[in-house]
This record gives C-alpha cells, structure tokens and sequence, in this order.
C-alpha cells in the first residue's frame, strides 16, 4: 500500500516554519571572554496619535549635536493607559533602531536587569543578556516599563548606564558591557500609589521629565478608531463622550480603558445581534464589567474621590499638634460652660 503524497502546501508550512525557527535562534557576542546570548527585539507597530509635540521632545533627548554629546534619558510620565510605551515605541520606529522592552516589577533584581546564568542540557552555564543590555550591544533603545517599580538597589546597578560613563557591570558574569554610541533609553513611570519612591542621585541622571496627558476628543476618537477599526460610530462616540467627561472631572480612566470597553461590548454584540437594544445594553454592560459599577456615575465618584483625598477636610492648627480636639487645655476648644457666661 503506498503512503499518501505530502501535501506541497504543507510541505511549504512546514519547510517556513523550520526557516523561523533558526531565524529565531539569539544571537550570541563575546565580551570579556564571556559568551552572551542576546534577547530578541521587539516587534510592534509604531503609531503615535495626537500630542505631536510630545513625540519631537522625545526624539530631542535622543539627539546628539556634537562627537562628545551623549543622548539623554527622559522619564515619560503620566497615568496608566495614556500610552506612555507606546510614544516610545513611535520614536524608537521614527529612529530606525530595534527595539526592547524590560518590564520592571518591586521584585527585580539587578542582576535580571544585566545578565542572567541560565543552566543548560549539558550542565554548563549559559549567560543571557537582558532586553537592557542586548539594546546596549546592539545600538537599540530600551524602554523601562514602570520604573518606578523598582528597588534603589536595582536602579543602583544602572547609574553608570545613565551618566557620561555609559557601561554596566555584571558580578554574576564578571564583565564590563559598554554601550553602543546608538543605544538609546527611557523610563515610563505611572503616577499611582503602588510604586517606590525614587533615589535623588537615579532622578538626576533621567531627564527630563515629559508629562503625557489625556488625548483631547478629536485625538481620543482617532486612537479609538485606529485600534478598533471595525466598531460602529455610534459605539465610538459613546465610549468617547464617557472618556472625555472623565478627563474633566480629573478621573483616570484612559484611553486603554476605552479600548477595553468596545472590545466587550463589540463582543457581547456580536452574540445576539438581532436584539432591538443590543449597542446601548452592551455598552452599559461593557463598562460596569470593565470599569466597575462606580463608573456608570461620573460626578458621585469624582466627589467620592475628592473627599478621600481630602478635599473637605478641615485645616489643622499648630495647638491640633499637641492637643486632642476634647482636650480642656486646647487653646481652641469651644466649652458649653463659656458660652453660658458670655
């Protein structure tokens, strides 16, 4: 009995897969007599929308005028999902360079940050060069995702990086990586409670600070329709009149929010398209389920909000310090009995 023929076509699958595969393979440099496999860049689009402004300061930092300028390492801040990343992702593709990502978290450690021993099948040691550091052999830019997630000790392993010495040092590998002339890098940092508070001497070395805000309503609507191309204009505007009303009252739900919202919404749709009030019941659903039950009322969470941060708290005085309010000896204490006397 003769074995069926290969399918070309999945000859062809097969042979390109096998192709990817070695294409895939890390590419490994020698520095210092150590062998280190680098990380492989990062591959995404490259659009920036709105803020145009924002984008030139940023390819600003990374200029360098003269042979003895060194590019600058801004910190990009402002809140979750405004597109911090991606702003740099934009500048990185207007540049021409591969680029990497290192996602910062409380728990990394320096040498996560530089190079990592990894044990082989053979019981050797293999060093792998972080994203931080393969942008650095390379000539590519790094981008530190949350930096305001790591420890001191961890930002301590980068001062050299960040100044007019431009290297790191690796005591697990026992070698000094200078930096390409091309490497460039900036730090995203969100403005939220749940970060670490940031070392003087590591602030000084990451400037300057551009402030990435909220998108106005054409700009919202653009970012929108860019990521969700196959949404309805009745679902766009909607999810933008609820983004825009929540930059007003000072909220932070973001454009990645809004992108969230319409995809569930679009979802949930598409399951029963034939209901007569499909787009207004899904689109409610989608932003209880994605935002929460206080997001379907704008103004009371943004009072709510403001008096949690204090907003009707009553000043306190110097004798408040020393004194409780019930104290006799409080020397703005309103007693019943000096009342009567007056």
């Amino acid at each position: 009995m003769n074995s069926p023929s290969p399918n070309p076509s999945e000859e062809r699958s097969s042979k390109h897969s096998e192709s990817d595969r070695f294409a895939r393979e890390p590419e490994v440099v020698q520095i210092g007599g150590v062998e280190l496999k680098l990380a492989h860049p990062y591959e995404a689009a490259g659009d920036w929308i709105g803020q145009n402004e924002l984008l030139m300061q940023l390819l600003a930092c990374w200029l360098t005028v003269d042979e003895t300028d060194i590019p600058l390492t801004p910190r990009l801040i402002g809140s979750p999902g405004v597109g911090k990343t991606q702003l740099a992702i934009a500048a990185t593709k207007r540049q021409g360079l591969p680029l990497y990502i290192y996602q910062c978290t409380a728990d990394t450690r320096p040498e996560d940050l530089l190079i990592t021993p990894v044990l082989s099948r053979g019981g050797e040691i293999a060093y792998h060069a972080s994203p931080l550091v393969s942008a650095m052999i390379t000539g590519g830019v790094c981008i530190l995702d949350e930096g305001n997630r790591m420890n001191e000790k961890s930002w301590a392993s980068l001062a050299p990086l960040f100044d007019t010495r431009r290297y790191v040092e690796s005591i697990v590998a026992g070698i000094t990586i200078p930096a390409s002339p091309e490497f460039r890098s900036a730090v995203t940092m969100n403005q939220d409670e749940s970060t670490f508070e940031i070392p003087d001497y590591i602030l000084s070395r990451l400037q300057p600070t551009l402030q990435v805000g909220f998108p106005n309503k054409q700009d919202e609507m653009a970012i929108l329709q860019y990521h969700l191309p196959f949404a309805e204009p009745e679902m766009l505007a909607l999810t933008v009149d609820f983004l825009q009303r929540s930059h007003e009252l000072k909220l932070d739900f973001s454009p990645r929010d809004g992108i969230n919202l319409l995809r569930f919404a679009i979802k949930r749709m598409k399951q029963n398209p034939s209901h007569p009030v499909a787009h207004d019941a899904a689109w409610q659903e989608a932003l209880e389920k994605c935002l929460g039950d206080e997001a379907v009322d704008l103004e009371s969470l943004a009072e709510r909000r403001k008096r949690t941060l204090g907003g009707d708290a009553v000043p306190l005085g110097l004798a408040d310090l020393f004194f409780d309010s019930d104290d006799p000896l409080h020397p703005d204490r309103e007693d019943e009995d000096d009342d009567d006397l007056i």
